[in-house]
């Protein structure tokens, strides 16, 4: 099976490439070089890559001699600003020894969460892959508050992944792969329950990533139906390993039945603006009959939403089972709880359809 999906990986023709601060800025390293030389090998095989950076606080921490990353977010986005232009900087160096361009390309969450700014990505990335350039992918942590206190550029890596609709996703990271409890690379991961008891927090301040991290991005693209390669940033021909189908790194397996694009921007892009709690035939109707959710299975409503937002779908005992777009806004939906789908008019005094949440626009865990 993992040397079936290896193998696949000849076929690659859309690349991404993850490297997070420390890699990339590893002491007298030259990654920038490194990374740059990769991808133009990728670029001789007709293949398109696209790069996912960190490194913007980590370089404007250098340039203006902090010890320490900031912990109050105007001084981190301040820091991060000075860093991000010193950071394409290196990456335009380094590609022109090889005559490519490339693209600074600035993201927050929530131009990946509207669905219309999603699309208008897509269609912008393919556009520079298209005329030959190579596009550099950061979190704006300028401007990006939440992104800059929660996210991490692997998860952004699993979203540009779905964007770009990617043939893989390659995440470096400091080490061969993800390392058993006796230190040797794990090869396969088909889930990431197989390898949670070896995976530790990062142990400095320079990145906000992790191993943990890549585990969950990985997760996330291979929902998608991406194979995902965590492997050694110090390698310089593990990208032309990973797409010769080498066993390099660990590789997490795709899903067997992927997620369409649509379905995987509801599950790990939109952030939920609220909970509908159900009840066990709910769950049983959603898990099991794939069904839409009625307002007769709600019993409880959490959070502030409006109709078209994102909501969790959660049991009596706060697991959460499923996420979808809601036709309802929060109080319609607590007015709603427990009716029949006749009712709903008379209740709430509209109709916006029979349902709470279509099953087109929900994804069941």
């Amino acid at each position: 099976m993992s040397e079936t999906i290896r193998e696949r990986l000849g076929a690659a023709r859309r690349v991404v490439v993850k490297i997070g601060s420390r890699s990339l800025l590893a002491t007298e390293s030259g990654r920038f070089e490194q990374l740059a030389a990769q991808v133009a090998r990728l670029r001789e095989q007709g293949r398109a890559a696209i790069i996912v950076s960190s490194g913007a606080v980590a370089i404007g921490r250098r340039r203006l001699g902090l010890s320490a990353r900031p912990t109050d977010i105007a001084h981190a986005q301040a820091v991060a600003a000075v860093g991000q232009s010193g950071l394409i900087r290196s990456y335009e160096e380094a590609f022109a020894r090889h005559a490519l361009g490339v693209a600074q390309v600035l993201v927050t969450h929530a131009d990946l969460e509207h669905r219309e700014r999603f699309l208008n990505a897509r269609r912008a990335l393919g556009a520079l892959l298209d005329l030959g350039v190579v596009p550099v992918i950061n979190e704006n942590d300028t401007v990006a508050v939440d992104e800059l206190r929660f996210g991490d550029n692997d998860q952004l890596a699993a979203m540009i992944a779905n964007v770009a609709a990617a043939d893989v996703l390659v995440l470096l990271t400091d080490v061969q792969g993800v390392l058993d409890g006796q230190g040797a690379r794990v090869s396969v991961i088909r889930s990431r329950a197989e390898v949670d008891a070896f995976v530790r927090p990062s142990a400095d301040d320079v990145g906000r990533g992790g191993m943990a991290s890549k585990l969950e991005a990985a997760q996330r693209a291979a929902h998608q139906g991406v194979p995902v390669v965590i492997g050694d940033a110090g390698d310089p021909e593990l990208l032309a390993k990973v797409v010769r189908g080498d066993d390099v790194g660990t590789l997490f397996a795709p899903a067997h039945e992927p997620l369409p694009s649509r379905k995987h921007w509801i599950a790990y892009t939109l952030r939920p603006r609220g909970a509908l709690v159900v009840d066990a035939g709910a769950v049983r109707a959603l898990v099991e009959r794939h069904s839409s959710l009625l307002p007769s299975g709600i019993v409880g409503v959490r959070g502030d939403f409006e109709p078209g937002d994102s909501v969790s779908i959660v049991s009596a005992d706060g697991a959460e089972v499923a996420r979808g777009l809601t036709r309802y806004g929060t109080r319609q939906a607590a007015q709603l709880a427990g009716a029949r789908s006749a009712d709903i008019r008379r209740r709430i005094g509209q109709h916006d359809g029979d349902v709470v949440v279509h099953r087109d626009d929900l994804v069941v865990f």
